[in-house]
């Protein structure tokens, strides 16, 4: 069965959280949206917009046809400086106030 592009998204953005090792905060953070705001779009309540793939694709050094491709060709794109190291330690990213998010 093909995955609708609304699914291959999806399912390149978990890919790219996967090996990059970042969280849902921290793409949040870094794309200007609120966490939740991902969350909704991960779990298919929200699209990912084209202007959204764009940034995502942005953040990942990637081009946006790749992650428009799937989990496989956007993984495969990612540039090796932006993979996770195992055994890395992933710190939580800051709040503005200092905390923890």
């Amino acid at each position: 069965m093909r995955m609708t592009l609304d699914e291959r998204v999806r399912s390149a953005v978990a890919a790219l959280l996967y090996a990059t090792g970042e969280s849902q905060t921290e793409l949040a953070c870094a794309l200007g949206v609120s966490q939740a705001q991902v969350s909704r779009r991960q779990s298919g309540t929200a699209a990912w917009s084209l202007a959204d793939c764009d940034a995502v694709a942005a953040h990942y050094g990637i081009d946006p046809l790749d992650l428009l491709a799937g989990p496989t060709r956007a993984t495969e794109t990612l540039p090796a400086q932006r993979r996770r190291v195992p055994g890395r330690v992933v710190r939580p990213a800051a709040a503005p106030d200092g905390g923890v998010r």
